[in-house]
């Protein structure tokens, strides 16, 4: 299978835990695009939910596929959220961020009762950091935030280059809510839970990539067929 019929077969099979009546969190990313537009195809053979982008582009893709959304202030707790995963360990233990919306990302997974993460098999490691860690900054104080962060690797052991993440026309990129992202190449996180907490106690820091105690389920499309993490 290449890997979009891979992310196509995990995102199909994320459906089967939705229920009519649902309020559902949309994630970001090419896997829960899919995932978003096979929920569309659900929606107009007479499926009833209502959805809670993460994201302005999940936003207008579900508005294409005639989902009826709804925000977080509207509907504050949701039945179940889908979206993808950069890397993710046997622990559910993740890395998102790579499209850059890991902090309303975070925010929906937080609001869910079930969060499934759907990914091909590619995705899962042994130990997490071979994909860099975004780590996303309030754009006052830049480079102070930018020197705390890499003393905390230091104290922690860990050694990598620490990038302001730009798109491809050079610009610094920014996210939708307005800040930018630093992207570590740390190779291997020994101690995740650690990392995070060290993180999110620097003033500047918004939010990391690592969502550590968020997926309850994570379904991994591999060459040999689907495989089933977490809760049943």
């Amino acid at each position: 299978m290449t890997a979009e019929e891979l992310k196509h077969a995990a995102a199909e099979r994320a459906l089967d835990y939705v229920e009519d009546g649902m309020n559902v969190g949309l994630g970001s990313g090419s896997t829960a695009g899919i995932f978003v537009e096979l929920l569309g195809e659900r929606v107009r053979s007479g499926l009833k939910i209502v959805g809670v982008p993460t994201s302005g582009v999940t936003r207008q893709l579900a508005e294409r596929c005639g989902i009826s959304l709804s925000t977080l202030d509207e509907t504050p707790e949701l039945d179940l959220a889908v979206d993808g995963a950069d890397e993710l360990d046997d622990q559910l233990r993740l890395i998102k961020g790579g499209g850059g919306c890991l902090l309303w990302e975070k925010i929906v997974a937080a609001a869910s009762r079930r969060f499934i993460v759907v990914a091909d098999g590619s995705k899962r490691v042994k130990v997490l950091g071979r994909f860099p860690l975004p780590v996303e900054v309030n754009r006052f104080g830049l480079e102070s935030t930018r020197r705390a962060v890499i003393r905390t690797f230091v104290e922690l052991d860990l050694h990598g280059e620490l990038k302001l993440r730009h798109c491809a026309d050079g610009q610094v990129f920014v996210t939708d809510g307005g800040h930018v992202i630093f992207d570590a190449a740390l190779n291997a996180i020994g101690d995740p839970e650690q990392l995070a907490l060290r993180l999110n106690s620097i003033p500047g820091v918004v939010e990391s990539g690592l969502f550590i105690g968020y997926a309850t389920n994570a379904i991994l499309a591999t060459e040999s067929g689907l495989v089933e993490l977490g809760q049943v």
